[in-house]
Parts: structure tokens; C-alpha cells; sequence
């Protein structure tokens, strides 16, 4: 597996790095469930080789390797060296043989093969991306599965007090080049892959699924 690390614009690399390389363990009791919703979603059977793109310091490793079994590959691709040594230490710690993270942007990550499943995860800078999303479903199998989860402004009465707020903290902690966040951030997605499963599990949360070439 080839984890040549590329350079990355710093515009392109996310604010938050700072938080979660100085504590990797930020909300992980509250993402947990969210995380391990998410990767029930993309259906993996054992076998299987998925992407997770944004893994930030590998909260999602544990349900994937699960779900893949300790014969497949799970590879990781994220922006920040420093999260990305920190997920590593992880793969090290749990000894798991199955996981390579790789380094660099995912408008141009290199990837060998092609991949049954792809998961986003709180990834709103990829998600919101053409050129990073165009490059990626060229490496996902024709049926494979996407399942992403991240923020999006609410159109209810109570939502909409808080979406203020809500888009004060993106605009603090994505980065500069990152779409606003709004209320379809799923728009790039779904005009790629099709109609897509939504699943609101707050106001401010969801998870997009969709399977290729109709997700749903």
C-alpha cells in the first residue's frame, strides 16, 4: 500500500487539527454511537476494502475493521500530518495489521485499487468538494456503498435560533477554502450519485447513504 504523504495547501487543512491533535479523545463518548451507526450503514461484508476519508485520529477504525474483517484493508486518508500521526499510534497500540493511513489532500490523494465503501465522517471540507468527491467515487466500485455524516442548518423554528451559532463554529474551525455549511451539504454528492437516504439524527446532524448508481 502506497502512503506517499503529499503536501497540502494549509488553507485546505482544517482549524480543528489544533483541538484533536492536543486531544484526540474530543467528544469521542458522544461520536461513538454516531460512528458506529455510520459504518453499520455502508453494509460491509468481511472481504470488503473501504475508504474512510477525513479519519482524523482513527475514531472509526474499530467498526470498520470489524466490519471487514482482519483479511481486508481499511485505509484512512487525512489532511493533517498530526492527526494522522495520532492515528497511527492507534493502528500501532491496537495492533491491528489491516489499516494504512495516507497523508495528503483527497482532491488528489493517490489510491491503488478500488474500494466497496466510503465513509465521510464529519469530513464537511470533502464533502463539499466536486474536485475531492470527483476523484474519490473514481476509486468506489460500481455498487459500492457512501455513507456520510456531518452538520447542516436546520429549517425548523427552534433549529433556525441556533443555526447562528452553528455557523460561527464552522466558520471557525473548517478551513478557509470549505463551503459554508447550509442546509444540503449532500448537493455534490447526490447530483454524482443520486437520490440519497437521509437520516436526521439532530437538528443540526445527518447521515447521507446512497449506493451507486441509485443510493437508497
Amino acid at each position: 500500500m502506497n502512503t506517499r504523504q503529499e503536501d497540502a495547501p494549509p488553507s485546505l487543512i482544517p482549524r480543528y487539527t489544533w483541538l484533536l491533535s492536543r486531544y484526540p479523545d474530543f467528544l469521542a463518548s458522544f461520536t461513538r454511537p454516531l460512528r458506529e451507526a455510520a459504518v453499520r450503514h455502508l453494509c460491509l461484508e468481511p472481504g470488503s476494502r473501504v475508504l474512510d476519508v477525513g479519519c482524523g485520529t482513527g475514531a472509526s477504525f474499530r467498526f470498520l475493521v470489524q466490519a471487514v474483517g482482519p483479511e481486508r484493508e481499511v485505509v484512512g486518508v487525512e489532511i493533517s500530518q498530526d492527526l494522522a500521526a495520532i492515528a497511527r499510534k492507534r493502528i500501532e497500540q491496537e495492533k491491528w495489521k489491516n489499516i494504512h493511513v495516507a497523508v495528503g489532500p483527497a482532491q488528489t490523494i493517490a489510491l491503488p485499487g478500488t474500494f466497496d465503501g466510503l465513509l465521510l465522517f464529519a469530513a464537511h471540507e470533502v464533502l463539499t468538494s466536486p474536485e475531492a468527491l470527483d476523484h474519490l467515487l473514481a476509486h468506489l466500485k460500481k455498487e459500492g456503498r457512501i455513507v456520510a455524516f456531518g452538520a447542516k442548518l436546520s429549517n425548523s423554528r427552534r433549529g433556525r435560533l441556533v443555526n447562528p451559532l452553528l455557523r460561527l463554529l464552522t466558520q471557525t474551525l473548517l478551513p478557509s477554502s470549505s463551503a459554508p455549511v447550509d442546509a444540503r451539504p449532500w448537493r455534490f454528492l447526490e447530483d454524482r450519485t443520486g437520490k440519497l437516504d437521509m437520516e436526521e439524527s439532530m437538528k443540526h446532524a445527518t447521515m447521507e447513504t446512497n449506493i451507486r448508481p441509485i443510493f437508497g
